[in-house]
């Protein structure tokens, strides 16, 4: 037998070879058409339902910070306050502490002015003139 004779087996096994081969590489990629394929419906859902959850999510974070803001507007008004009470009491302070306030005070309680007023000069050193026996 000659090789020619085979030719047509050979040709034959090739094209068998060929269509087996190219079915284990589609084996490789699952079937779509055997499975349940998502259709528009469904993504249009999907991203619909994801954008409400986004959009929510933005809300809340938005509404937490408003809350914040408000606090904060809070605690400043507060601060003004006390700042603002604070300085009167200072003026208070200073009003009561006056050379005139004092005067009226001490002269309510009794006290008299001097009539001799002692000064203390500390630019002269004192000296002891007295000297001691030992």
């Amino acid at each position: 037998m000659a090789m020619t004779a085979f030719a047509p087996a050979i040709t034959r096994s090739k094209e068998i070879f060929a269509e087996k081969s190219s079915q284990v590489a589609l084996m490789l990629v699952p079937d779509l058409s055997s499975g349940k394929q998502a259709d528009r419906k469904f993504f249009a859902k999907f991203v619909t339902i994801v954008g409400v959850i986004g959009l929510m999510f933005l809300l809340l974070i938005n509404t937490l910070l408003n809350q914040d803001a408000i606090a904060l507007d809070n605690l400043k008004y507060q601060a003004k306050l006390v700042s603002d009470e604070r300085e009167a009491i200072a003026r208070q302070i200073d009003t009561m502490s006056s050379p005139e306030a004092l005067a009226k005070t001490a002269t309510e309680l009794g006290m008299k002015p001097s009539e001799s007023p002692t000064f203390l000069s500390l630019d002269k050193p004192v000296v002891e003139t007295e000297v001691k026996n030992g």
